[in-house]
């Protein structure tokens, strides 16, 4: 299989740093194929902007710089930087994506969600399909990424209690939701439950050998895990076009936690 690991750490010593070292040994021991995009190390530009087109004058004469309408006008016209494009290559060619990341600040590293806003072109991943009282486009379990595998690895410096369901920080599944059903899911993806390690700073030899070896495992089951359950937007479950749940789908539950079946 391919696989895409999207790395967002600025130290290669760190404990993100040997664990994606890991990662890709691990995959390709087991026969795939990895492509590896490190983020800090190819010093990508996180800023999306009007220099994302490659023909400034392919926006008429006078026109504000509008990031969706720019950006679809760029992908259509075969006008991306090539920096964009080799990454929207490398999510054509991937069956399986892994972003791995630290936690920082309750997200993910700037750098990153630059990656996602760029590479994420109108056309591409969003702005695809019918948009009707019908559908509302290919999106939520539907468009170009549909039938690829993703995942999260992230690390966090506070306890794992610190991120439970009355854990101060709030729970894990909910702060992570933007990025995996709002990033992974909404163009496609399958998205499997992350693997996150927590309290790095109390990482020894012994617990690295623990953690590398869990990653392993879930390297090992990445075809074979079930994905999160996230309900389809187009399968029945949403009022189109407000796109809000229907009243006998989960009428108890609101929040996140009712867009999972």
């Amino acid at each position: 299989m391919n696989i895409l690991l999207v790395y967002a750490h600025p130290e290669p010593k760190s404990l993100n740093g040997s664990l994606k070292d890991f990662s890709v040994k691990h995959l390709e021991d087991a026969g795939h194929t990895v492509q590896v995009s490190d983020l800090y190390a190819m010093n990508w530009k996180a800023s999306l902007d009007a220099d994302d087109s490659t023909d400034r004058q392919a926006r008429p004469p006078g026109m504000r710089f509008d990031p969706s309408l720019d950006s679809k006008r760029a992908f259509e016209n075969g006008l991306q930087s090539k920096d964009i494009a080799l990454e929207q290559d490398k999510l054509r060619w991937a069956d399986a994506v892994i972003l791995q990341f630290p936690l920082w600040w309750f997200s993910m590293p700037a750098i990153l969600k630059g990656w996602v806003e760029r590479v994420y072109a109108f056309g591409f991943a969003y702005g695809v399909g019918e948009h009707s009282d019908a559908r509302w486009g290919d999106r939520y379990g539907e468009g170009t990424l549909a039938g690829k595998r993703a995942m999260l690895v992230v690390t966090t410096g506070g306890w794992e209690s610190h991120y439970s369901a009355r854990g101060i920080n709030g729970p894990i599944d909910d702060i992570l939701f933007p990025i995996q059903h709002g990033i992974l899911y909404y163009p496609g993806f399958d998205v499997l439950p992350p693997f996150v390690i927590y309290r790095t700073g109390r990482t020894d030899e012994a617990r690295f050998a623990k953690i590398r070896d869990a990653l392993g495992q879930r390297l090992d089951d990445l075809w074979t895990t079930a994905p999160i359950p996230f309900r389809p937007q187009n399968a029945g479950a949403y009022h189109i076009p407000e796109l809000t749940l229907r009243p006998d789908v989960a009428p108890d539950v609101a929040g996140f936690a009712a867009h999972t079946a």
